[in-house]
């Protein structure tokens, strides 16, 4: 299976510019780029298919060039927008680009810039006067060629700025700069991207001439189940940053799709071969009840971004929801999985008192009961002790006390 076979097998990519011109281009190593906006301090999932993207490229033998959008990001893109941006301050959008730059650090090999370099608009377009622009650049865009885009048509209506109007010539001198100064024949994006990939093609091939070798695609757009994208203004929106969404969450998310959207995720997401993935899939749909996909694709999509031994956290934080052995977890993974049912309490406390204070039992009689009936457990330990006094070395971490109630059931207290 060649490359462009595997990236179709995937359902990775929508268009192409030409599938043809872009199958030939890539039977040499290529230099490609894409580019990403900083109007958050995080990139989302949805940034890291394109990500994911850039990495089977390079894993291929291509050369990558990623821009963070230093500069166009102050000017907003109108891609995929109802109405207008709200404009970042540039302190804002300098701390963004630089926190996009290192998060592309950790997943896009930059040990030799042969194989992929990190680079911000703002270093070309920063500087650009508004004659150089107009003269240069803006004589190759036709008024109605521009309108004729579907991110500025689908905005008519509601209307557009020029600033966000003028978003597709930006980007296309962006192509342009990079075809000269970097080499770079492809540009890649996301589909609501189209109509500025195509833009910078006809930029570069109106001053370089029409056989210009350069090309574009762009990826399919990736979906939740309520058919929205994924995205870092969507309510539940799961960031790359883990101190914005942890690998827990990350991992849970992907535990909890479909049957039908784990093994797409799985193909979407993971470095797996095809061969694997339909082993994986073959597996699951064999016995469903296990998730065996959603398994795997959670351990996979949360080892890729965060490393192995979060992934192997977030699948022991998983596992003692049913198994009940909260001892093994760590302070951070406490605070994570019950940290929203905290209560203080008070040392040495007597078990019952503490199961009322923690509301696990509605009174002490409730709680001798449950306590007597086994129904108790302490730290993972079962107790049937009444007279339990709660002091320091019940504790986890010197100052956590679990208590389960039943299969279910947890209450958190912190002195």
């Amino acid at each position: 299976m060649d490359f462009i076979e595997e990236l179709n097998y995937r359902n990775l990519i929508e268009q192409y510019s030409s599938e043809e011109a872009v199958r030939d281009l890539l039977k040499e190593p290529t230099t490609i780029y894409c580019g990403f906006d900083p109007s958050a301090s995080s990139m989302h999932l949805g940034n890291y298919v394109m990500i994911s993207l850039l990495k089977r490229f390079q894993k291929a033998g291509h050369r990558i060039v990623a821009v963070v959008g230093g500069a166009t990001g102050m000017i907003g893109d109108p891609s995929g927008k109802s109405k207008e941006r709200n404009l970042q301050t540039k302190e804002t959008l300098e701390r963004n680009t630089k926190a996009i730059h290192d998060q592309l650090a950790k997943y896009i090999d930059l040990s030799d810039p042969k194989k992929g370099v990190l680079v911000s608009n703002y270093d070309w377009l920063g500087n650009l006067s508004m004659i150089d622009f107009l003269r240069d650049y803006g004589k190759f865009f036709s008024i109605n060629y521009m309108l004729s885009k579907e991110i500025v048509k689908s905005r008519l209506e509601e209307g557009i700025s020029f600033t966000e109007f003028s978003y597709q010539i930006l980007q296309s001198i962006d192509f342009y700069h990079l075809h000269h100064e970097y080499g770079v024949s492809m540009q890649i994006g996301g589909n609501d991207q189209w109509g500025n990939l195509t833009s910078g093609l006809e930029l570069i091939r109106k001053i370089d001439g029409v056989d210009e070798k350069v090309e574009c695609l762009t990826a399919k757009l990736l979906l939740r189940s309520d058919g929205k994208k994924f995205g870092k203004s969507e309510k539940g929106a799961l960031f790359l940053d883990e101190n914005l969404t942890s690998p827990y969450t990350i991992y849970q998310y992907f535990m909890n799709v479909t049957d039908e959207d784990a093994i797409r995720f799985l193909k979407v997401f993971s470095f797996l071969s095809k061969e694997e993935i339909e082993e994986v899939a073959r597996e699951h749909f064999a016995s469903p009840g296990a998730r065996i996909g959603q398994k795997k694709v959670a351990y996979e999509v949360t080892k890729d971004l965060h490393g192995v031994e979060a992934a192997e956290e977030a699948v022991r934080m998983s596992n003692v929801l049913f198994s009940g052995d909260v001892a093994s977890l760590s302070e951070k993974a406490i605070e994570e999985l019950f940290g929203s049912m905290k209560k203080k309490i008070e040392k040495n406390l007597n078990i019952l008192d503490l199961l009322v204070a923690l509301g696990v039992s509605s009174s002490k009689s409730e709680a001798r009961r449950d306590v007597t009936q086994n129904a108790i457990s302490l730290n993972g330990k079962k107790i049937n002790d009444v007279n339990l006094a709660i002091g320091e070395e019940s504790t986890l971490h010197g100052k956590y006390v679990i208590i389960r109630k039943g299969k279910k059931n947890y209450a958190l207290g912190e002195f």
